[in-house]
């Protein structure tokens, strides 16, 4: 599943596709007919991110809602589009752009109540500018819940997914099922300003990159990182393999069903 700044590059990309058009909507596959017809000769105002959520805004206060989930993808373009091919939810088209949505969780049009009331059920977004992270604090600082287990909870913060936890773990040297009362409120400071820096990271580069200068292949002269999902990290996804900072093979668990990683010396606690 995409992570939060893939969502905030998106919204990115369609206000600079769109924002300003009059938008023609249609749902080759059906599914979105009727919210297609309600969008079509409107114009957009806006587009945000909230965590994985993605929000387009038009005139007249209705909202586009996607969430992508597991499988959904755009395609945007310029001039006339292609002609549909699989299962396209929702195409977006201008005078000078198209985009093409498929597979998504949700598609949806909101209303201004039910704009507000996604919002009030996520945590906040490191990669908002109205993100308060003292909210996320209250809710961790109570719980017994594992760390990795409320950073992972879209109530608490939201945008994070299994790359940016592990890896703000590791370079905090926390443990990924450390009791989420255990975390000192200096450490969630640190905690938080490091994740705000590595997605903000993530949204100018298109990756997720999470290993300090020292600690790079450049430096090190270690092979680079080979994964579909691109960027040098600690430990995500590399169990077994000599930690890049301490050289401890890396640990791999289990955890509400998801694979967690850690270094058992580097974050031993």
């Amino acid at each position: 599943m995409p992570e939060g700044h893939t969502i905030h590059r998106l919204a990115a990309r369609h206000a600079e596709l769109f924002v300003g058009d009059k938008m023609h909507a249609a749902s080759p596959q059906g599914r979105f007919a009727e919210g297609a017809a309600r969008l079509t000769g409107s114009v957009l105002d806006g587009t945000e991110a909230y965590g994985k959520h993605l929000l387009h805004h038009y005139a007249g206060e209705v909202t586009l809602h996607v969430h992508l989930g597991l499988y959904g993808k755009f395609a945007d373009g310029a001039g006339e589009p292609p002609e549909p091919v699989g299962q396209v939810r929702l195409r977006l088209t201008s005078d000078r752009h198209w985009l093409d949505l498929r597979g998504p969780t949700a598609c949806e049009l909101l209303t201004p109540p039910e704009v507000a009331a996604l919002r009030a059920r996520l945590g906040p977004d490191p990669l908002r500018a109205d993100a308060d992270p003292e909210r996320a604090y209250a809710r961790i600082s109570r719980s017994v819940t594992p760390l990795a287990a409320l950073l992972l909870d879209q109530s608490v913060v939201a945008g994070t997914g299994l790359i940016f936890v592990t890896e703000a773990l590791f370079r905090a040297g926390l443990p990924p099922l450390l009791p989420g009362r255990d975390l000192g409120r200096a450490e969630w400071a640190e905690l938080w300003a490091d994740l705000v820096a590595l997605m903000r990271v993530g949204v100018a580069r298109g990756r997720i990159d999470t290993v300090r200068d020292v600690h790079s292949p450049e430096v090190t002269g270690r092979a680079a990182r080979v994964d579909r999902h691109g960027g040098e990290v600690y430990v995500y996804r590399r169990p077994g393999a000599p930690c890049h900072v301490c050289g401890t093979e890396v640990s791999r668990g289990e955890l509400a069903g998801r694979n967690l990683y850690w270094c058992p010396t580097c974050q031993a606690g």
